[in-house]
């Protein structure tokens, strides 16, 4: 079977497809990518094909999902469809290329990259298997949270009545975006589309969610095409494998507390600021990563640090959670996951687009604090830590939840459900789509 993985060359898209295709090249198929020129070196080091965008404007969709405006709400709506819609015809186009190159028989498609989905589908005759990298499902419900706010789920009558009214605002951007995916599809001789985006994705042959049941509020209401595959995660290879000097000399006979803000970084470093400031001198050893090489821990202006705050650029996570005993962070999918799959809980300080949800999920599993990032001040992250420390109920739940993501076996488990869903060689695609140049 050959299998093209068409993702955004974001870390948090990446890495989880790598970990898939991994997976199924070793069971002995055939991969490919169509992602952005960022990740080709990536996707190269494992041995697969990659067919980087010609047409897609990598280096303007990260501005405009990284940038400021891209973290407002009031702004997001407007920054979804340039990403989501505006990028359609460029997608399509670098997508044929690769179909008509390679003429994969399945394509395992990132659940933000709407070309495959809503057009070559249909238009090509394409199978397509949706991926979220995000821990839920994007199928609306009734019976979760409207995506994307951060909400507590609807269990209540207050977080019911907070919903509804959320839910009703945002049905009109929601709206606003199918109608320029529809017009699109016109072009392209296609049916209009009567649901909205995520509902439609949801009738796909295959749609895995990386993650488990408990922390998607238990729901119970997606179709028979979803499933919850556990963790799925990949870390790029150190280039100096074992652990380095410091690591070793950290001490042993106290708590450790680690504190990343993640890969990317689109604003100052006000969480490792906090816990510098708010953790120093306390009796636990702080591991405080800055995430990349270009983030220098001497220009990020934090000055002398305490004696148990240790500032590098990064940290072997391997190792690091083996030891750590609380993980605080900005809630990417790739850190939340790892450190429950290590039994740790979490202070999280969600900042933009699906860390908010993130958080949301699990703290209502009963394994993390959430803070906002403008109410993050020392003295709060400080509390959330000790907090977690002392109440063995948070790490109770966070290993309850490591062990079942554990039992799922995510990449194997991905891997297993295409060769059951695609196994079989499809009709070869068809040619040519209608409406492009």
């Amino acid at each position: 079977m050959k299998a093209l993985f068409t993702v955004w060359s974001f870390p948090g898209h990446i890495n989880p497809a790598i970990a898939i295709a991994q997976a199924l090249q070793r069971r002995g198929h055939e991969i490919a990518f169509s992602t952005g020129e960022r990740a080709r070196a990536i996707v190269a080091q494992q041995g697969m094909t990659c067919f980087p965008f010609q047409h897609v404007d990598e280096d303007k969709v990260y501005e405009s999902v990284f940038s400021p405006q891209g973290r407002s709400l009031l702004t997001r709506a407007d920054v979804l469809k340039d990403w989501l819609v505006g990028t359609l015809r460029d997608q399509i186009r670098d997508q044929e290329a690769a179909l008509d190159s390679w003429a994969p028989d399945v394509i395992v498609c990132d659940v933000t990259m709407w070309g495959p989905p809503l057009f070559l589908r249909e238009s090509r005759g394409a199978q397509v298997a949706i991926c979220s990298f995000a821990p839920g499902c994007m199928i609306p419900s009734p019976d979760t949270p409207v995506w994307g706010m951060g909400l507590p789920s609807p269990r209540t009558w207050s977080t019911r009545l907070l919903n509804r009214g959320v839910g009703i605002l945002t049905n009109f951007r929601v709206a606003a975006l199918r109608r320029e995916v529809n017009r699109l599809r016109v072009e392209f001789g296609l049916p209009m589309l009567t649901v909205a985006v995520h509902a439609y994705l949801g009738g796909a042959p295959l749609y895995l969610v990386p993650s488990i049941r408990e922390l998607d509020y238990d729901r119970r209401d997606v179709p028979k095409s979803v499933h919850y595959i556990g963790s799925v995660v990949w870390n790029r290879p150190s280039s100096t494998p074992g652990a380095p000097e410091w690591f070793d000399n950290l001490p042993r006979d106290k708590p450790w507390v680690h504190v990343t803000e993640g890969t990317m970084h689109a604003y100052k470093p006000f969480l490792l600021q906090a816990a510098a400031e708010g953790l120093c001198d306390l009796p636990m050893e702080v591991v405080m990563t800055t995430g990349s090489k270009e983030r220098d821990p001497e220009e990020l202006g934090f000055g002398n640090v305490a004696a148990n705050i240790h500032v590098r650029n990064w940290a072997p996570h391997q190792l690091l959670f083996e030891r750590t005993d609380v993980v605080v962070t900005t809630g990417g999918a790739g850190t939340i996951l790892t450190a429950l799959e290590a039994g740790i809980p979490l202070v999280i300080v969600p900042t933009e687009w699906d860390k908010p949800d993130n958080a949301q999920r699990v703290v209502e599993a009963g394994a993390a604090i959430r803070i906002a990032p403008r109410r993050c001040t020392p003295r709060r992250l400080r509390e959330a830590v000790n907090v977690l420390l002392r109440d063995p109920s948070y790490r109770e739940q966070a290993r309850r939840l490591g062990d079942i993501l554990k039992s799922h076996n995510g990449p194997t488990r991905a891997a297993e459900l295409i060769e059951r869903s695609f196994g079989k060689r499809p009709s070869p695609l068809l040619t040519g789509v209608a409406g492009m140049d």
